[in-house]
């Protein structure tokens, strides 16, 4: 049996990747996540009832823990998730984003490292580290073109330039130290488990609790959007077949404005609670779900438009998306609708859907 460690693991996509690893490998799997506000056992609760299943509580950052970690559980392979997140938070305060998104790969490469300079060969080529990461490192596109694994970077907020910051030293520890680094680059993930501080569940909760839909600058801007569990598909093959020192570019292929996401959870939620029948859109007396769009003044720095290339991981590895933007949603609405206590649990005392990220200073 293989170990891999998985770090960020009660987060969002770390999650759901630990689910697919469950039923798509034999691999004993090693989860530390600090449980900051977006990493919350309750992600993990199924998960941790399976005996392969370790959870260390630790903070990536923190060389003494994580170097225990490896000398207690000896892993073949790591996947790091442990981010911070949410570009609005980054403009409020960057430094936890410095800290966990730099320092912390920083401490995981270090750690690497030294730990594969005393396995033996076999095990030191069979070592791999593959570093998730976001297509935001390259910045914004025009009305045309796509983010390939050879567009230069060019980061525009506080998130961003951490993340690329990140990427940077991946690279250069395989070039430099010969450690066998995979760096993936993601379109925007939707799906179950996601903090409601991001734009799809943050809407749909709102949209069933009657509250504004706040909706930045015109609407217009433009994401390309993953179903969750196809990045983690892609993840994988990266971290079974990828070439060391490779980079693959994973996105759905689904490009959508603000204001068309805004839209299809409302025709979605009205599927599963319509609005007539829900009491707190009757005493606003609202008669649907768009009655409560709300444009509000733009994100600082925001970025206009995303959009990924996917062709090297499609052709090189054979990984394609199973979802459609339609199907995936539909599946999120239903999720979020049955999983309201999930819902209450990971938002307790830590956020309440109010608006980040408004210091432009």
């Amino acid at each position: 049996m293989q170990t891999m460690l998985i770090t960020g693991g009660a987060g969002f996509i770390g999650a759901n990747f630990v689910n697919y690893a469950l039923e798509n490998t034999t691999d004993r799997l090693v989860i530390v996540d600090n449980l900051t506000y977006a990493g919350n056992l309750a992600s993990l609760e199924g998960a941790l009832r399976d005996s392969r299943v370790h959870f260390i509580k630790a903070d990536i950052s923190e060389k003494e823990s994580i170097t225990d970690v490896f000398l207690k559980f000896k892993p073949d392979r790591l996947v790091n998730f442990a981010a911070e997140s949410h570009v609005d938070r980054s403009i409020d305060d960057p430094s936890p984003f410095v800290q966990t998104n730099i320092v912390g790969t920083f401490v995981l490469l270090e750690v690497s490292r030294k730990y594969i300079a005393g396995r033996s060969d076999e095990q030191r080529s069979g070592f791999r580290f593959l570093h998730v990461s976001t297509d935001e490192v390259y910045g914004t596109l025009g009305e045309t073109g796509l983010f390939s694994e050879t567009t230069p970077y060019s980061p525009n907020s506080p998130y961003a330039a951490s993340k690329a910051s990140a990427d940077h030293l991946v690279r250069a520890w395989h070039e430099t130290y010969g450690l066998n680094t995979l760096i993936t680059n993601c379109s925007n993930n939707y799906g179950p488990y996601q903090f409601p501080e991001k734009l799809i569940p943050l809407m749909l909760l709102n949209a069933i609790e009657g509250k504004a839909l706040p909706i930045y600058g015109d609407g217009g801007n433009i994401r390309d959007w993953l179903f969750v569990d196809d990045h983690c598909s892609g993840i994988m093959l990266a971290l079974k077949n990828g070439l060391p020192g490779g980079k693959y570019n994973i996105g759905g292929g689904n490009e959508r404005t603000n204001l068309q996401i805004v839209d299809r959870i409302c025709e979605e939620v009205e599927k599963v609670f319509p609005a007539a029948s829900n009491p707190a859109l009757l005493k606003l007396g609202k008669q649907s779900y768009s009655d409560l769009k709300t444009f509000v003044s733009d994100r600082p720095g925001h970025d206009r438009r995303y959009a990924i290339d996917a062709s090297r991981i499609r052709s090189e590895l054979d990984w394609k998306p199973i979802h459609d933007f339609e199907s995936g949603l539909a599946k999120t609405v239903k999720w979020y609708f049955d999983n309201r206590q999930w819902c209450r649990t990971v938002l307790e005392g830590k956020y309440q859907r109010e608006r980040l990220g408004l210091k432009a200073e």
